[in-house]
């Protein structure tokens, strides 16, 4: 029987009292509509409901108080604000610090080995 091991998994957010500001579910969408150029596409390839991505956008947005989507030139998509992209940069940037610095306390404290969700993802991808 092979060795144990676990997996890392995080899931950080920031919120304010009137409720989630963003977390990593709502950076992924930004980072897939900034792809897609579409809302619904984004949706599909996170495996949600375009009223679901749509409800949390502009939720984030109330919060926010500032768009972080605009319409394409002709309304036939999305592209992020200024502030959109820089928050999506932002907070994978800090979830990746978290994540590291998790992962290697996490490999000091246990005593079988630990990986990343993400580095378990790609293995299990690359094998189909």
């Amino acid at each position: 029987m092979d060795a144990p091991y676990a997996v890392l998994r995080l899931h950080t957010w920031l919120e304010v009292p009137e409720g989630m500001l963003l977390g990593l579910g709502r950076a992924e969408l930004l980072m897939r509509i900034e792809e897609t150029g579409s809302l619904n596409k984004a949706a599909q390839v996170m495996g949600m409901s375009y009223r679901a991505a749509w409800g949390r956008l502009k939720a984030s947005e109330a919060i926010v108080g500032e768009p972080l989507v605009e319409k394409t030139p002709g309304n036939k998509g999305f592209v992020l604000t200024a502030l959109g992209k820089r928050l999506t940069v932002d907070f994978k940037s800090w979830h990746d610090d978290v994540e590291r610095y998790a992962l290697a306390r996490a490999r000091e404290t246990f005593p079988w080995p630990v990986e990343s969700f993400q580095t378990k993802e790609k293995e299990r991808n690359a094998q189909g």
